[in-house]
Formats: C-alpha cells, structure tokens, sequence
C-alpha cells in the first residue's frame, strides 16, 4: 500500500489510538465480519473508493449497511475508514484487516491487569510465532490449511487445535488468518501480525544512545523522567556511541528525541547556511 492509501491508512490508525486503551476483542471481531462483507462484494468495495463520491455519502452508505448490525464502534470505524481516499478498492479491505488485528493487538497490550504491557505482546508473538513453527515443520497441516476443497471453519477448527493454550488474542488472529488468509498463506498472515505486535512493542522499549556510560543515577532519572513523559514504564536499551560527542538520542517507537551534540552541531550550520 502506497501513497494516499498509505496515508489514509495512517489517518486511521492515529484516529483509532484513542479508543484503543478501552478497545475489547469483540471489536477486533467485529472488524473481522465486516472485512469478510467488504471481500465479498466487489461493487460494495468500489462505491466505497470511488473518487467521485464525497466521503460523507460514502460513510452514510456503510451506516446504512451496518447500523444496528454491527456495534457503533465497528460501524463508526469503517464509517470513518470509508470517508477517507483510497488509490485501489482493495486497498480498504487491507487496512480494515490492519486495523481489527491492531485492536486485537491493543487488547493483548491491555492484559487484563494480569499479564499487559510489553508482556502481553511478548506473550502474543510467542503464541503466533509458535503456531506458524508447528505449520511450517508439517507438511501434511500446510496441506490442510491450504485446501481449496476443505470449509473455511473447518480450517479454523484445526488451526485452533494447534493452539489450545494460546491467548485469546492469538487464537483470534490465529483462526482468522485460516479462515480467510486472502490471498496469502496462513502463516504468512500470522507472521504479518506478528509483526505488527512487534512493532506496536516497540512503544515499550526506549533505545538510548549516548556519548559515555550513564551512571546508576542518570539512568534511574533518565527512566523516571520518560515514564513520567509516555505513561507507561519502558524498559531501556542503553548503547554507547562516541561519535554524538555528547548528549544523547532516545528513540521510543517512531519518535525520536534527539539532545545530541552531533545534532545541534547539525542544526547550527544549517541556520547559518540559511542566514548566508
């Protein structure tokens, strides 16, 4: 996916974090039975990327489909999904799958009060991880998942079999990804999310690079301050690189805070460049 569908795509995901701290796994389900009604209608698909059609018509025709159907969340979320531009019709379906297992993801990160945080997403990839090993090392199971003449919950069932003490989260996108791998392999689409559950973990982990060791008391401030900054405890990876000759860098997820001396240094010469 690329340019403004990249971008729509991105739209979503910011505007769906809000209701993500609260977000249940029946959402993420919910999600799923939509994006199943979005790949089996192709027209349904086309009046909802169609450019001629101004993004409010086209939110009022999926709460037309949906209202009373579906909870207000979902039907609010794919509302908002299908006021948004989209280079290609498929494009829409791909991010409602991103955007369902990103809830599911969410859900895992929550835990529950009993296993959240960083936890919950290891605990997450583990159990994705562990169920495409078991398919990967069986030829016989890739040839059940994948047959053309096998039910789409028969393969469900199996894939669930394959997972009994799997989280909730996992079984879901586990069971998804049988039932309607769209166009990829179970596994591959297992991978996929795991990967999204990596990089949603990445929110957990502060990448430090500085000039010169920290001392115990400048690491425990440095850690105090970027909970207080985030509102989550992160765990801390601590490098050292010389060459930022002093400072230092921290990158949480997508967001880098850059105190380096390096950067200033960088910023300086491009103000005189402009100033000359």
């Amino acid at each position: 996916m690329a340019g403004v569908s990249s971008e729509s795509l991105s739209a979503a995901l910011a505007d769906l974090e809000a209701m993500l701290p609260t977000a249940s796994l029946s959402l993420a389900g919910e999600l799923f039975g939509v994006l199943g009604v979005l790949d089996g209608s192709a027209g349904l698909r086309r009046a909802l990327t169609d450019p001629t059609r101004e993004g409010n018509e086209k939110s009022a025709l999926v709460h037309s489909l949906l209202d009373g159907k579906a909870s207000s969340d979902a039907v609010e979320i794919t509302a908002k999904l299908a006021a948004l531009r989209w280079a290609g019709a498929r494009d829409i379906s791909d991010a409602l799958e991103t955007l369902a297992s990103t809830v599911a993801i969410a859900v895992a990160e929550q835990g529950n009060g009993i296993d959240g945080g960083v936890g919950g997403l290891e605990k997450l990839e583990n159990d994705l991880f562990a169920f495409k090993g078991t398919v990967d090392s069986d030829h016989e199971l890739q040839a059940a998942l994948t047959d053309p003449q096998a039910t789409a919950s028969a393969k469900r069932t199996l894939a669930l079999r394959l997972v009994p003490n799997a989280s909730a989260e996992a079984q879901l996108l586990i069971g998804q990804a049988a039932e309607a791998p769209r166009g990829l392999r179970p596994t591959a689409l297992v991978e996929k999310f795991a990967e999204l559950a990596a990089r949603r973990q990445k929110r957990w982990i502060a990448e430090v690079v500085v000039a010169r060791p920290l001392s115990g008391e400048q690491t425990e401030r440095l850690r105090t301050g970027l909970n207080r900054l985030y509102g989550r405890e992160l765990k801390l990876n601590t490098t050292v690189d010389p060459s930022l000759v002093g400072g230092l860098r921290v990158t949480v997820g997508d967001e880098v805070i850059d105190a380096s001396t390096v950067t200033r240094l960088g910023e300086l010469r491009r103000q005189f460049a402009t100033q000359a």
